[in-house]
């Protein structure tokens, strides 16, 4: 009998994924799709590949264009969301920003730019969905930090900061919400394919030299690597893991 590639462990789930327009959110949305969930794409833009999912497929079943920094934006999508299907299930919150810079030449308005798209996002989105899941007692979010909270990445001091801010934030509130069936654990990517390197520092000049030889497995993370793991946090067979960091890395960051 052929089973239905659809028919899996999240069916009927309906999952939210923020930052969908990266190739790595791209990949996590047909994830979670492949399970069987309900995918809803958010991100302050559209990309030409969400276009194209929704005019050919089922994967993407809404669409939001909103800045996840604004309170009152996201609160009106959430509410949209409850309005269309009863429920949100899955957070998965894939905001971040990456730039490289001296921390002898970082600005304050670059400084203060990445705390707040990074971990302001990270409080709003959360404090939305958060009672709609406790009220339904199943809620799995899951949150993005990098491997360079580890590795101390030089001239990525405000980036590190912020991500270091996601691991605290995951930890703390799993103890406050695991006991209404809601988890949240965090995942700490290593150097993706679709890393982008946007100045010219000494580290971007030669990430791939000195990064990859490094891991443990000789390539770079590919966005379906970060999805497949997203998708088994995802699972309510997951639900006894909470507050944890989990590295998808190729194992450079082995402690």
């Amino acid at each position: 009998m052929q089973i239905n590639k659809y028919e899996r462990g999240l069916k009927d789930k309906v999952a939210l994924v923020t930052g969908a327009a990266t190739r790595n959110g791209q990949a996590i949305c047909e994830r979670l799709a492949e399970e069987g969930a309900i995918v809803i794409v958010a991100d302050i833009v559209t990309s030409s590949y969400e276009l194209e999912l929704m005019k050919d497929s089922n994967i993407i079943t809404r669409h939001f264009v909103v800045d996840v920094t604004d309170i009152a934006a996201v609160d009106l999508m959430i509410q949209e969301i409850v309005s269309a299907f009863g429920r949100i299930d899955i957070l998965v919150h894939n905001i971040g920003i990456y730039e490289e810079e001296p921390f002898e030449l970082l600005t304050f308005q670059q400084w203060n730019q990445m705390l707040h798209i990074t971990l302001n996002s990270l409080f709003i989105c959360t404090q939305a969905v958060l009672p709609i899941m406790k009220k339904n007692s199943f809620g799995r979010i899951i949150t993005m930090s990098s491997d360079t909270v580890w590795l101390g990445t030089p001239y990525l001091t405000h980036y590190v900061t912020a991500k270091m801010g996601v691991i605290g934030f995951t930890r703390s509130l799993a103890g406050e919400v695991g006991r209404y069936g809601v988890t949240i654990n965090t995942i700490t990517m290593g150097l993706t394919a679709t890393q982008r390197q946007d100045k010219q520092t000494p580290l971007s000049s030669s990430l791939l030299e000195h990064i990859i030889p490094n891991q443990a497995v000789i390539r770079s993370d590919e966005p379906e690597d970060i999805a497949n793991v997203v998708a088994f946090l995802a699972l309510p067979a997951s639900g006894i893991i909470s507050g944890q960091t989990i590295n998808v890395d190729g194992g450079v960051a082995r402690h």
